[in-house]
Parts: C-alpha cells; sequence; structure tokens
C-alpha cells in the first residue's frame, strides 16, 4: 500500500504522513515491503537474516494509541521480545502470544541470546543456543527470531530491524550493571508490558530435577543411559541400580497381592452366586417335599385312595336279597 514520505515532522512528534494536516512538501509514493505475519504454519519461522527488513519506505514512528487503531496490512506493527528461552515451556509461549496480539495486525520478533552471552550475565543453560533458536522457530505465534540478540537494545539495533514496540513483562529486569535493562525503551514510550504466567519457569523446573535428582538419575539408567552420561559415580550407580532392583520386587509382590486380592473377590463372587443358588434350590426342594409329602400332599391322597380299595378287596362279598316267588316260595 502507498504511504507519503517527508522528512519534516509534525509539531507532536509524529510524521506528516500520518498526522491530519495536509503535508506541504512535494511527496513520493514508496510501497511497503516489509515481511508479513505468518499465514500459514507449515514451516518453521525463518531467521532475521534469512528474511531481514529490506523495505525502503521510511518508517514512521507509532504510538501505542496509533498501533491498537490498526495499521495498513503491507505495514504490520513490528513488535520485538527476547529473552534465554530455556527449557521453554508454556510460560514463554503464552508472554509470546501477548506479544504477538497487542495489537490488530503485528508481525513478532523473536531474539534469543547466544550461549557466551547468557553464561555471562545469567548463568548456564540446559538447552544450548541452537536448540533453543529451533524451539522458538517452531512456535505458532513467532514470525520471525533473531539470533545471538543483544543483551541490552541499542538504537542501532533497533533501527536495523525497524521495531516499533518491546514486549516484556513489567518487572524491572536488573542486568549487566543497570537496575532495569528496558529503561531507556519505556521512557521512549516502545514499552509495552506482558504478564507473567505464574507457577512456571524455567528455574522452577530446574528446581523440581534437582529436588528429585534420585529419581531421574535411576529412571534414566534403567532407560539405558550410561553413568558417565549421567555424571554419576560408580558408588551411586550401583546403590540406584540395586534400589531399582528393590523397587522391581516391590512391584512383583504388588502384583502378586493385587492378583491374590482379585482371586479371593472372584471366589468369593463365585461362593455367594453359589449359596444363592443352593437357598434358591433348596426352597424348591422343600417345596416340593410338602408338596408330595405334606398334610394335603399328593402322597397322602394317593395313601388315601390305595387303602380304600385294600379295604374293598379284602372286605367278604355279600349275598344278594332273597325276594319272594308266587307260588314257589322264597327264592
Amino acid at each position: 500500500m502507498p504511504v507519503l514520505t517527508t522528512d519534516a515532522e509534525s509539531g507532536t512528534g509524529i510524521p506528516k504522513s500520518l498526522s491530519n494536516e495536509p503535508p506541504s512538501e512535494t511527496m513520493e509514493e514508496i510501497e511497503h515491503t516489509c515481511p508479513q505475519p505468518r499465514l500459514t504454519l507449515t514451516a518453521p519461522a525463518p531467521f532475521a537474516d534469512e528474511t531481514s527488513c529490506q523495505c525502503q519506505a521510511p518508517h514512521e514512528k507509532l504510538t501505542i494509541a496509533q498501533a491498537r487503531l490498526g495499521t495498513p496490512v503491507d505495514r504490520p506493527v513490528r513488535v520485538y521480545a527476547d529473552g534465554i528461552f530455556d527449557l521453554f515451556h508454556s510460560g514463554h509461549a503464552r508472554a509470546l502470544m501477548q506479544a504477538k496480539t497487542l495489537f490488530p495486525n503485528s508481525y513478532l520478533l523473536v531474539g534469543v541470546c547466544s550461549d557466551d552471552l547468557t553464561h555471562k550475565f545469567k548463568g548456564f543453560t540446559v538447552m544450548n543456543e541452537a536448540e533453543r533458536y529451533e524451539a522458538l522457530r517452531h512456535c505458532r505465534y513467532v514470525d520471525e527470531v533473531i539470533r545471538d540478540a543483544p543483551w541490552t537494545l541499542t538504537p542501532e539495533f533497533l533501527e536495523k530491524h525497524k521495531i516499533d514496540f518491546v514486549a516484556h513483562d513489567d518487572i524491572p529486569y536488573s542486568s549487566a550493571g543497570s537496575d532495569d535493562v528496558y529503561k531507556h525503551i519505556k521512557e521512549a514510550g516502545m514499552f509495552v508490558p506482558t504478564q507473567r504466567t505464574e507457577g512456571i519457569s524455567t528455574s522452577d523446573i530446574i528446581t523440581r530435577i534437582v529436588r528429585d535428582y534420585d529419581v531421574y538419575a535411576r529412571r534414566n539408567l534403567q532407560r539405558g543411559y550410561t553413568a558417565k552420561e549421567l555424571n554419576v559415580s560408580f558408588i551411586n550407580e550401583k546403590k540406584y541400580r540395586f534400589q531399582n532392583q528393590v523397587d522391581k520386587m516391590k512391584e512383583k509382590v504388588k502384583n502378586v497381592e493385587e492378583k491374590s486380592k482379585e482371586f479371593v473377590n472372584r471366589v468369593e463372587e463365585k461362593s455367594h452366586d453359589l449359596i444363592q443358588k443352593w437357598e434358591e434350590k433348596s426352597r424348591e426342594f422343600i417345596g416340593n417335599f410338602l408338596e408330595l409329602f405334606g398334610p394335603d400332599g399328593a402322597w397322602k391322597q394317593m395313601f388315601q385312595e390305595r387303602s380304600s380299595r385294600m379295604l374293598q378287596a379284602l372286605s367278604p362279598k355279600q349275598s344278594p336279597p332273597k325276594t319272594w316267588v308266587l307260588h314257589g316260595g322264597f327264592q
């Protein structure tokens, strides 16, 4: 998108191309060719030396209010965030997400300090600089990674990368002989604060590992790492391996106990089922028995019928009664 350029500035310090007053000098239209924010995530973010901003259009100074209102598509707000980013974690990602979403149209540059600079001013890192660079390249919020970033931002560095604003948490960062390395950035109106994520930091993660060192040493020995790779002494190696064997035995005993409990539970369930079925069969048997041999049972009726028949069979037959026949007397 074309912009109007001029060397003169308005009384408010904002270039006339952004003020409401019409320019008094002849203007030249120059296209912005700044790198654009990443629209797809099919590849990692590029390094700054691979895609440096060669835009010839003047990089007008923006206020935070202007940036929040939005800028032309071809003139994204260039936001810079820097750090060590050792053991890249969710706290780092959230800070970069905040930096990326500060303005409607922003291009996020992330500076990562080298090993030499970090070890000099802060201390030893777990990940080397190449690993830390790559971790940042694969964060979805990052548009560009600047390797070997300076510990303190200089006007030359800000100008080279055409940085509009610097994003960082608002806590004064004392280092390299300064009470706050971002003090001059704040005074220039280029600082935009982000919020830290409580409960997660590189120091917290390292503290957990140091606190549970024995656990992780034993874990990695089990996974095939050597005592030399873990910097573990001969005695500690034997101790850890013995503890691993003890843990295996405990696990086996635990498994046996669990299987025994499971077996007992199955026996109890089957016993309960057997007792229940036995009770049902018992009631059925008793009912059938009473139905057959009870006071009014079928056996009694059958016995009475048979007894009656026997009595009838054993009783003598009576002679038929005599009748009087005329002229013949009794017959």
